[in-house]
C-alpha cells in the first residue's frame, strides 16, 4: 500500500489531485475550530474541559462534525444537513414522477436533482442551526449537549439579541453550505467522492478521543473490544 502510495506521487497529475484533495481536508479541519460568533469562548472551553458523555443525538452529530459541534465551530453542523437532504431526494423521486424522469435523463437530469439538493440542504441547515440555538438559549441545551451545566449567571451565548441570533444562523448556514462546495471541489479536481472523504476525515479525526473515553470508562479490554472486535 506504501508503495501504490509513493508510486502515485510519481505521475504528476495524479500527485497535483492527490495535493489538492489534502489541502481541501485540511481546510475542512480547520473550520472545525474556528468558533462563531456570539459565542463566550471561555464558557465554552469550560464546558468542553468538564465534558461528560453527551446524549446519542448529540454524540452522533459530533461524531460526523468531526468534533466541531460542541465546539460550536463553523462547521459545527457538519455534512449532516447534505446527507439528510440527500436521503429527501432519493423519496421524493419514487414518489415524484417530474424527479424520476430528471433521474432517468442521465447527467442533465442529475444536474438538476444536484441543484436542487443543494437548496434543500440550505434550507435544512437554516432549520437545524435555528433549532441549535434556540436550544442553546433556552439553558437546557448545554446538559443535552456536554452532559454539564455552566455555574450560575454564566451563559454560553451572552448576547440573546436578534441580529446575533441572526449572525449565528447565517454562520452555521454559510459553512455547511462551503462544506458542501468543499466536497464537490474534491470530486471534480481531487481524488475519490469529495463528500465519502468528508465523511471519512470527520470520524478518522474522533477516533483519538473516542478511543480515550472508552479506554477510561470501560478499560483496555473493552477499548480493544471495540476497536478490533
Amino acid at each position: 500500500m506504501l508503495r501504490a502510495f509513493v508510486n502515485a506521487f510519481k505521475i504528476r497529475d495524479l500527485r497535483g489531485k492527490i495535493l489538492f484533495t489534502l489541502a481541501i481536508l485540511a481546510v475542512y479541519r480547520l473550520g472545525s475550530f474556528v468558533p462563531i460568533p456570539g459565542v463566550d469562548s471561555g464558557a465554552l472551553r469550560q464546558l468542553i474541559d468538564n465534558q461528560a458523555n453527551a446524549g446519542g443525538a448529540a454524540q452522533l452529530i459530533n461524531l460526523f462534525s468531526g468534533g466541531a459541534f460542541t465546539q460550536l465551530a463553523i462547521f459545527a453542523l457538519g455534512i449532516m444537513p447534505y446527507i439528510t437532504a440527500s436521503i429527501i431526494m432519493q423519496l421524493l423521486t419514487v414518489v415524484i414522477p417530474r424527479l424520476e424522469e430528471w433521474q432517468q435523463e442521465g447527467e442533465t437530469g442529475a444536474k438538476r436533482i444536484n441543484q436542487i439538493t443543494r437548496y434543500l440542504t440550505v434550507g435544512i441547515a437554516i432549520l437545524q442551526s435555528t433549532t441549535l440555538i434556540t436550544v442553546i438559549q433556552s439553558g437546557g441545551g448545554t446538559s443535552a449537549l456536554y452532559g454539564t451545566q455552566l455555574p450560575q449567571g454564566v451563559q454560553l451565548i451572552p448576547d440573546d439579541s436578534l441580529p446575533v441570533r441572526a449572525l449565528m444562523v447565517l454562520t452555521l448556514t454559510a459553512g455547511t453550505a462551503f462544506i458542501m462546495w468543499l466536497g464537490e471541489l474534491i470530486t471534480e479536481r481531487g481524488v475519490g467522492n469529495g463528500m465519502s472523504l468528508l465523511i471519512f476525515a470527520s470520524i478518522a479525526a474522533r477516533i483519538p478521543a473516542e478511543g480515550a473515553n472508552i479506554l477510561q470508562n470501560g478499560g483496555l479490554v473493552f477499548a480493544g473490544v471495540c476497536f478490533f472486535g
